[in-house]
């Protein structure tokens, strides 16, 4: 069977990406593997990833949702698959703190239709992102070494297959499986201190839901439990401002990255 294009209500994505449940935080996971791909260089394995993203989608009087989150990100050693704090830059020989992803919050509103390709049992939805901005650190001369590129551009390929009787039982509040396929090509990242260096990386990641806290990896259960628990929960309601990115982490927390201190910084529960 060749798979149609059917569009669906954002209700059917809410229940997809998180839970029509607003009193409720879901658990989204993945690994993966993280490349640098540079011309004229043959690939090179820099390190496994394990992240997880907490969840919540809160009606709006309009009609649509509010989604907030929270998403943690662990650069792993390739062989021991233990979290790499400090990293040696194959190029240029020096040794950096690495400054794991710590994104808080994470936000968006879901509204309208949402098309999926639909092959008989089971439903995909498919999203080729392509983020371009301004780079919120190139008019700091402190950073040139970081990252002085004028403009942040990235391509996120996101693809979640869910089983299509969920999105129709109307006694689910959230999708019984979700298979999850995460491609990405980005610039270097700013603690990676590669400067103007020609290259990119590209991520290669999937993952799926899990039922709680306590269904995540044992790493990432350790460090919520011990030094982020505020990524128990999703916020508790939308939060006004910015969307926390690696960039404007990297600026909040410059000094703690000079003094090489250990990311993610602690960050204590919600009250």
């Amino acid at each position: 069977m060749v798979a149609e294009t059917q569009e669906f209500d954002a209700q059917a994505w809410v229940k997809t990406r998180s839970s029509l449940d607003p009193t409720q935080s879901t658990f989204l996971v993945w690994k993966g593997a993280i490349y640098a791909f540079i011309p004229g260089e043959k690939k090179k394995l820099l390190f496994q990833m394990l992240g997880v993203s907490v969840s919540r989608c809160i009606p709006t009087k309009e009609g649509g949702w509010d989604f907030t989150s929270r998403e943690l990100t662990y650069y792993l050693d390739p062989k021991t698959k233990e979290i790499v704090q400090k990293w040696e830059n194959p190029w240029t020989g020096e040794k950096v703190p690495v400054m794991h992803v710590a994104n808080s919050p994470v936000q968006g509103q879901f509204k309208g239709k949402f098309p999926a390709q639909v092959d008989g049992d089971t439903t995909t939805f498919v999203f080729d992102i392509f983020p371009t901005y301004p780079n919120p650190l190139a008019d700091d001369p402190k950073f040139a070494e970081y990252c002085p590129n004028p403009t942040y551009q990235a391509a996120e390929l996101f693809k979640l297959t869910v089983p299509t009787a969920d999105l129709f039982n109307s006694e689910l509040p959230s999708v019984s499986q979700l298979r999850l396929s995460w491609d990405r090509i980005g610039q270097w990242l700013p603690w990676m201190k590669m400067g103007a260096r020609e290259g990119h990386l590209i991520y290669s990641a999937y993952g799926s839901k899990v039922d709680g806290l306590s269904e995540l990896p044992q790493l990432l259960q350790d460090e919520i439990n011990t030094r982020v628990p505020l990524y128990r929960n999703a916020p508790k309601s939308f939060i006004e401002g910015e969307d926390m990115t690696s960039w404007l982490y990297f600026q909040q927390n410059f000094e703690a990255y000079l003094a090489g201190e250990t990311f993610p910084l602690p960050a204590g529960e919600e009250l």
